[in-house]
């Protein structure tokens, strides 16, 4: 990406996922390389994305609303309203709505491969179109690797995706 170049995405042009929750802001292909950018919403008692790692991207989250329960590697932290989380290639991660109350996140992920497409992957897994295994078979392509966490299994039952 050169000096020169912004990136603009309108809210009425940002592609919008219902059955996930995510709103796709500006890929890699139109950031020049420099990042891809997401919104998500995600409901309370309903699980959030399991636990993975990324082997070259950096993550940041913003809370936009509610709280975010997160694993960062092997403690977990709870982000408020306001919170920003910095997740470095290879921290194992995960994060669900905290509470009671539906979370709104703000994600930036910088040194990223082109993300998009394995949003709207999940997006069909989400609606029961496709089988998560499909997500698994993806995970050099969208450098986003699935772990397991024993402390995140032990919160909610469930090791991860693999």
């Amino acid at each position: 990406m050169t000096a020169h170049h912004a990136t603009l995405v309108r809210r009425t042009d940002a592609e919008a996922l219902d059955a996930s929750g995510v709103t796709l802001l500006a890929d890699t292909p139109a950031t020049g390389g420099a990042v891809t950018s997401h919104r998500s919403s995600f409901r309370a008692g309903r699980p959030g994305a399991p636990p993975h790692l990324h082997r070259e991207a950096s993550e940041l989250f913003h809370v936009l609303g509610g709280s975010l329960e997160v694993l960062l590697g092997e403690s977990l932290t709870t982000l408020e309203k306001g919170d920003f989380l910095l997740v470095p290639p290879h921290l194992p991660h995960a994060f669900e709505a905290a509470g009671t109350e539906d979370a709104d996140v703000f994600f930036v992920l910088t040194d990223a491969k082109p993300r998009f497409d394995y949003y709207r992957l999940l997006e069909q897994v989400y609606r029961g179109e496709v089988d998560p295994a499909e997500l698994a078979a993806t995970q050099d392509t969208y450098d986003n690797h699935y772990v397991d966490s024993a402390i995140w299994a032990d919160r909610t039952g469930s090791p991860g995706l693999r």
